[in-house]
């Protein structure tokens, strides 16, 4: 059979049936930015004291009834303690006056045990003020953002499953009703357990929808344009919702009325079913060639070109049926020596891009006092790293991109440690040139990720390097908190964990200028340097030419 980008040929790169399947798959990455960085907003903790009401006091006393405590440097109220109210009632009625007839440090303290007042000079309402998530509930907040997290990591496992058996177009939609309905279902949760639970399922969706989308745009497009997708389409998608997503919580700052805004849109994407396509190249890996063809025919009626008579000529034979009923699955991954090294280095080379991703973008978002400033600056500075990303795949081998963008990510953030606390500025520098270099790296691994598989394995790889890679979101905010015990350690850990995945790099196979690969045979004669300590007993496979075209 040849190659399927040649055989499709006729079609052109960049027809209008090309020009619908990329900016319908580009809007359809878009809730993506919404929903990663959503809790941000929604789990934010407003200023917060305990709350004091319904009893007689002077204002003096009244003034006087929360602790003053140090925070920081900074003289403020204290977040979970009061003193005791019966006994500040006795002194208000007494009319003795705080500070000058009374001690207070000599007075007992006691819990919020009427609640807290919660600051709305930012906010509206939280989960944290909606839940009271704070003091001894605190945990739960953090435990939130974990658990969104983990439904992430669980559904780029399921969808990459779920993809490669039942077809990339319906995972993707299903996916995307997921987003849509629990995001709506928040506004209705009745407590944390109910939030979290349908925050887990809203987590699910949202990886499961950029898995399917990236997997479905790589194997419809073809050439530059197939490139072009994969790292520029699918990041500016992801990127553009992320820098909607502040512009509308600025105006709307109650948190129900936020989820409901975010969940509206998606519905938009219904009409979407009858635009897109099913991935022909998947139908041809299952031996559905006339339902690949009628495919392939309406995209030439919409390119306004003469399809041949044949298609695929070589679809029929009984190799390409006996491959057809082949079932694959996540075992296949590591059953062979070859694709079980590139599996597990890929994992690992993914995982320090996510976990280096969301510690310098949460730790970014601190960077001006307003958050919603803060997390559009976090946004902006992504555009030059995916427009990076995109002429690294155009014009430079992915390995060699790879690595470069680990090394010139682990740099500035050693030499942060160096620069003295009078340069801030500088500091900032180093960081965001770190987070640029770690994002422009993010953008190319998932192009090449799904360049190095063959089409019956490339969902399953796909969604499960992703899932591996989401503990790294799970972890991040764990490995800023390690800067309380020492300023720099988090910018140590990424600086380190990204030169050893940049020599992990090495021995990853090459993917610039070939085509994908159909098969897993095809796939494992791809050259690449030897790890003696993944290969050791790897059976050598003959080398053979393959096409360099795109």
């Amino acid at each position: 059979m040849r190659d399927y980008a040649e055989t499709i040929g006729f079609l052109g790169q960049w027809g209008r049936f090309q020009q619908i399947v990329f900016f319908s798959l580009v809007a359809t990455i878009m809730p993506n930015g919404f929903g990663a960085f959503t809790l941000v907003f929604l789990t934010d903790t407003p200023s917060h004291h305990c709350l004091v009401s319904g009893i007689n006091l002077t204002e003096d006393w009244r003034k006087s009834v929360i602790p003053i405590k140090e925070v920081d440097g900074k003289q403020e109220l204290s977040r979970c303690s009061r003193y005791r109210l019966d006994v500040v009632r006795n002194l208000s009625a007494q009319g003795y006056i705080p500070g000058r007839d009374v001690n207070l440090t000599d007075l007992e303290e006691e819990g919020c045990v009427d609640g807290w007042s919660y600051s709305k000079d930012i906010y509206e309402s939280t989960i944290v003020s909606e839940f009271d998530l704070v003091c001894t509930n605190q945990w739960k907040q953090p435990f939130t953002s974990t658990v969104f997290f983990v439904g992430g990591l669980l559904g780029s496992f399921l969808s990459g499953q779920l993809s490669d058996r039942y077809g990339r177009k319906p995972v993707l939609f299903a996916a995307l009703a997921l987003q849509t309905v629990f995001t709506f279902a928040q506004v209705f949760s009745g407590s944390w357990i109910m939030f979290l639970i349908i925050l887990f399922i809203n987590g699910l969706g949202q990886m499961s929808n950029f898995v399917a989308a990236l997997v479905l745009g790589s194997e419809v497009l073809t050439g530059k344009v197939r490139v072009l997708y994969s790292s520029l389409g699918t990041c500016l998608g992801f990127a553009i919702g992320y820098m909607i997503l502040p512009l509308l919580a600025y105006f709307l700052r109650d948190w129900k009325s936020l989820s409901l805004a975010l969940s509206l849109p998606c519905v938009a994407y219904v009409p979407f079913w009858w635009l897109m396509p099913e991935s022909p190249r998947w139908l041809l890996s299952r031996g559905r060639v006339e339902e690949a063809e009628a495919i392939i025919r309406t995209a030439a009626k919409w390119n306004k070109v003469q399809a041949p008579r044949i298609i695929f000529e070589d679809c029929g034979t009984e190799k390409m049926q006996t491959r057809s009923k082949e079932h694959y699955n996540v075992f296949d991954l590591l059953r062979q020596s070859s694709i079980r090294a590139t599996t597990l280095i890929l994992c690992f080379v993914l995982s320090t891009m996510i976990v280096g991703y969301y510690s310098l973008s949460f730790n970014t978002a601190q960077l001006h006092e307003n958050p919603y400033i803060s997390c559009f600056i976090s946004a902006v500075v992504e555009i030059p790293a995916y427009i990076s990303s995109w002429m690294a795949l155009l014009y430079l081998p992915r390995r060699l991109s790879v690595i470069l963008t680990l090394v010139f990510g682990a740099v500035p953030l050693y030499l942060i440690q160096l620069v003295p606390d009078d340069l801030s500025n500088l500091a900032l520098a180093l960081e965001m040139l770190g987070k640029y270099s770690i994002t422009t790296g993010s953008s190319l691994m998932f192009a090449y990720t799904a360049e190095l598989y063959p089409t019956v394995l490339r969902n399953t790889a796909t969604g499960i390097s992703n899932t591996v890679s989401r503990i790294g979101s799970c972890i991040a905010p764990l490995l800023l908190s390690l800067g309380m015990y020492y300023k720099y350690l988090p910018y140590i850990i990424l600086g380190s964990l990204a030169v050893v995945a940049a020599f992990a790099a090495l021995f990853l196979p090459e993917s610039f200028k070939k085509p994908l690969p159909e098969t897993i045979e095809q796939m494992q004669r791809r050259e690449r340097m030897k790890c003696p300590c993944l290969t050791r007993n790897m059976t050598p496979v003959p080398m053979v030419p393959m096409d360099s075209s795109l």
